[in-house]
């Protein structure tokens, strides 16, 4: 008879929890949901500031005209050019957290129109006002590409090549890659590289990227000193296996 009335009691102060629950969720769904963020916060960013991130979420507004839950947020937080996605939590009354991740910008692509980030998947992507970027170099006279469409996977051999190299360099030596101001594809021709602070350009060529970003990591210290042989030269050719050719451009008729 005990035990009876003992299951009775859980069962009833369940069912009374449970309705208390769901009368909660019922009664104030927007706190559950998010539904009424007024105040966003921005973690995350690089590309633009947090001021310009919330000012595209308001459609250029500097204050939102209505509130708005999750879901809406990050659906219009993933809208924005540079956001490749983006974890959003609700952390108080009114008020969310966005943490953006943005796309990898790994140079600027000088095609026909307006000047476009590349991204490391060959995406490219408008370059908008306010935007906060440095040290990233040009890629220039792509081959066989058109006008371009922002926000459009390109596939180009060029480019990849271009991005081949960004990479090496990457990984070799991140100085050298913040030296790095141009990859001229030159339209299919021997790409020509020009870095910031050092006075010859190299004919870097085609293929073998690796053995040739080891090569000029070695001689990289002497470029940056500027020594007679290196400073008084007209280009560095690292066309040629186990080999760094130091010249005069007439000798090999080469023409930036």
């Amino acid at each position: 008879m005990y035990e009876n009335k003992r299951k009775i009691f859980s069962i009833i102060l369940f069912s009374f929890l449970f309705m208390a629950i769901i009368l909660l969720i019922s009664i104030n769904p927007k706190n559950k949901t998010g539904g009424n963020i007024k105040v966003i916060e921005i973690t995350g960013n690089k590309l633009m500031s947090s001021n310009d991130y919330i000012k595209f979420i308001y459609n250029n507004r500097t204050k939102p005209i209505h509130t708005f839950n999750l879901s809406i947020l990050k659906d219009r937080v993933l809208k924005h050019p540079y956001v490749a996605n983006a974890d959003i939590e609700f952390v108080e009354d009114e008020k969310a957290r966005v943490n953006i991740k943005e796309k990898k910008i790994t140079a600027i692509l000088l095609s026909k129109g307006d000047p476009l980030f590349l991204t490391d998947e060959s995406e490219v992507v408008p370059i908008l006002s306010n935007s906060r970027f440095s040290s990233i170099p040009i890629i220039s006279n792509p081959k066989n590409i058109e006008e371009v469409k922002p926000l459009t996977i390109i596939k180009s051999n060029d480019l990849s090549d271009a991005i081949r190299i960004i990479d090496a360099i990457r990984y070799s030596d991140r100085k050298m890659l913040l030296s790095l101001s141009e990859i001229n594809l030159r339209n299919g021709g021997d790409i020509i590289l020009t870095f910031s602070g050092i006075k010859p350009p190299v004919i870097f060529g085609r293929g073998e990227t690796a053995r040739k970003i080891i090569y000029l990591e070695t001689l990289w210290a002497n470029l940056l000193r500027g020594e007679m042989l290196v400073n008084n030269s007209s280009y560095i050719d690292l066309r040629f296996a186990n080999k760094i050719y130091v010249g005069k451009s007439e000798k090999i008729g080469y023409k930036q």
